[in-house]
């Protein structure tokens, strides 16, 4: 066989190629038939008789990426001996959807600022998370025909934080938010944002019906459309959440999850918010509902590429943030400990990896290692301290550490003055035993309030609340002082009855005199004050509500004085001597024998049970007798059996067989 081969091979070998033409005219037919595999080998076979032909070699690399085979296509690029002006834009392109920005972004340095290049360079920067220079760049491009431009500066501006400007943006450009259920999308998400929820859930219905009106025109089948708006409904379930219909946004989220017709980035949308709804609830389902988002080669937890380059980096945090919980309620230490380790390499902008890894650490009771972590990250990154010095002070807290909290909730400067946080840092400090730190902290915010020219001013709250604590910690007369600023400045009764009470413990007759500034209660004019002073209390009278002070006070004493009744001696029984009474009487008398605690149930005959004579020998006994007697008719006991089975009341109740039985 082996000698017949070759005459074949060559002859095959010298068979002159295919004409160019006819290779490029099936190349465009695979092109334009979207059979890209088929076009590669073509393009392969045009560059194997031109290998210096540009257009083949265009046309097997954007074949490449158009079949997502974007390693072959950078390594076509690199590999090229022709370098094309667009091939930097088409590695720039590769690298991008390789989820590659930084190297993305320096291939696009040496390209023109043409359109493309702008474009490409604007979607790059969204994935960093540049928002603001991806904003200025979508601002230069608004002078261009861009078809949807509006849609890009919108989702950049609600990304950016920027919700507010997204009417003014829509203004300019004089598009409504209805006109695309795109744009409705993004903008019912700028809405969601500025918390206006109810009207963020009648764009998403409107974007919702115009989506199924466009797509139905185009001639998609259902499938297509409900995953082309499953953003919409996840987006719609997440504004019934935070409406407060959890059980509804539970139910929409379980749906979407199961029909499983929804994108790879709107059903882990999905999976997050359910299990962030659940809560620590079935931990065990949580984590499997989790499972399905993960790469399912990868050994430990990590998200499939596809949602890792789709989902945003915040959305992908809060996963991988929900998983950690979820697996230290699962108690699975060794799990949470091994992901909340790989996390600050994956989120370096982020402070959620350090409160994690302190979580961790308190759940395995080390709450002064997770106190240290969080004061060195804190230390290190002060402009994302705030956030790490209130977790701080809540781990310290609860550890029993109220100096150290009082410490972490003093460093943050900007909200010292706040009235929640007086109340804490005097609460800890008075844990911790240091009132005079207590009184400085409400001094400071007692000062800075009085300088402070704001419409919603706290001073009378915290001067009240100040007072308050000098009195329980016995300093009276700073408390008066802070009385008669709060009467002069304010004029109100609870201050006045807090000054007259304070000053009453040291200078009665100054309390005196702020007392007559008091307006008198009505209907006390009839009361003679000297007289409810020597009696020993008021007694309780029961009678109607609208009876006069001056009338029941008079029908009480006329009661009194009528229930009077002189006192007998008690009647003993004959024999009893009180001095002599002797031991108390049983505790246990009125009890039945059978509970009390003296009780003791008979023994058995030991005896009857015992068996004289030779081995194998019987002795009926006269109780033996009786018990052969009872056991006789097997089918009284069975009876008796059943009946004792049906209920309480039938098993108390002996058969009448069994009780004929027994007499004989």
């Amino acid at each position: 066989m082996a000698p017949k081969a070759k005459p074949v091979v060559a002859a095959a070998a010298s068979q002159p190629p295919p004409p160019l033409e006819d290779l490029f005219t099936a190349l465009d037919r695979h092109i334009n038939s979207f059979s890209f595999d088929n076009a590669v080998k073509l393009a392969d076979q045009i560059l194997a008789v031109a290998p210096a032909d540009e257009d083949a070699l265009r046309c097997k690399v954007v074949a490449l990426i158009k079949d997502d085979r974007l390693d072959l296509a950078l390594s076509a690029i690199r590999s090229s001996r022709i370098h094309l002006p667009d091939f930097d834009f088409l590695k720039a392109y590769c690298l991008y959807r390789q989820n590659k920005l930084n190297e993305a972004l320096e291939s696009l340095k040496t390209q023109e600022r043409t359109t493309e290049t702008m474009l490409l360079e604007a979607q790059i920067l969204y994935r960093l998370g540049k928002m603001d220079a991806c904003l200025d760049i979508y601002q230069k491009l608004q002078n261009s025909k861009i078809d949807n431009l509006e849609i890009n500066c919108v989702a950049s501006l609600v990304m950016g934080g920027r919700s507010s400007e997204v009417q003014g943006l829509l203004d300019s450009l004089r598009v409504k938010a209805t006109s695309s259920f795109e744009l409705a999308y993004n903008t019912a998400c700028s809405l969601i944002e500025r918390k206006k929820y109810t009207d963020a859930e009648q764009l998403l219905l409107s974007g919702r019906r115009i989506g199924q009106e466009v797509l139905m025109e185009d001639n998609l089948p259902d499938d297509e459309i409900e995953s082309e708006l499953a953003p919409l409904a996840v987006q719609l379930a997440y504004v019934q959440q935070l409406l407060g219909c959890k059980q509804d946004a539970i139910e929409a989220y379980i749906d979407i999850i199961k029909r499983d017709m929804a994108d790879e980035s709107s059903i882990a949308v999905a999976v997050n918010n359910l299990v962030s709804l659940r809560g620590p609830k079935d931990v065990s389902d949580s984590l499997r509902k989790l499972d399905r988002l993960k790469d399912k080669e990868a050994q430990n937890f990590r998200l499939a590429s596809e949602l890792d380059l789709k989902l945003p980096a915040k959305e992908k945090e809060a996963i991988y943030a929900n998983r950690v919980l979820l697996l230290l309620h699962a108690n699975k230490m060794d799990q949470g400990r091994e992901l909340v380790s790989r996390l600050p390499d994956m989120f370096p902008e982020s402070v959620i990896p350090i409160l994690l890894q302190a979580a961790v650490l308190v759940r395995e009771n080390k709450a002064g290692k997770a106190e240290e972590l969080l004061a060195q990250f804190a230390g290190k990154y002060p402009e994302k301290s705030k956030v790490v010095h209130l977790a701080r002070a809540q781990v310290a807290a609860a550890a029993g550490h109220p100096h150290i909290a009082a410490d972490s909730v003093a460093k943050i400067s900007d909200i010292q003055h706040m009235p929640a946080t007086v109340a804490t840092l005097v609460s800890l400090k008075e844990r911790a035993g240091d009132i005079e730190g207590a009184a400085a902290v409400l001094d400071s915010a007692i000062k800075w309030w009085s300088n402070a020219m704001t419409e919603d001013n706290k001073l009378n709250i915290i001067m009240q609340e100040a007072a308050s604590f000098k009195i329980r910690h016995g300093k009276e007369d700073d408390a008066a002082k802070l009385y008669e600023e709060l009467v002069k400045s304010q004029g109100g009764i609870e201050a006045l009855v807090g000054l007259v009470t304070t000053v009453a413990r040291t200078d009665v007759d100054k309390a005196e005199l702020y007392e007559k500034q008091l307006k008198a209660l009505p209907g006390l004019k009839g009361i003679d004050v000297d007289s409810l002073e020597r009696t020993s209390g008021v007694k309780q009278v029961d009678g109607p509500a609208h009876v006069g002070v001056t009338e029941s006070h008079e029908e009480g004493k006329n009661k009194t004085k009528a229930k009077k009744k002189r006192k007998r001696k008690p009647r003993y029984p004959k024999g009893f001597d009180p001095a002599n009474p002797g031991p108390p009487p049983d505790p246990e008398r009125w009890l039945p024998r059978r509970e009390r605690s003296t009780y003791r149930p008979k023994r058995k005959d030991k005896k009857a049970a015992q068996v004289r004579g030779a081995q194998g020998a019987v002795v009926r006994e006269k109780q033996d007798v009786g018990t052969s007697s009872n056991n006789s008719n097997p089918k009284s006991n069975l009876a008796a059996a059943s009946k004792g089975s049906s209920g309480a009341c039938q098993q108390s109740k002996p058969s009448s067989k069994s009780r004929k039985k027994s007499r004989n």
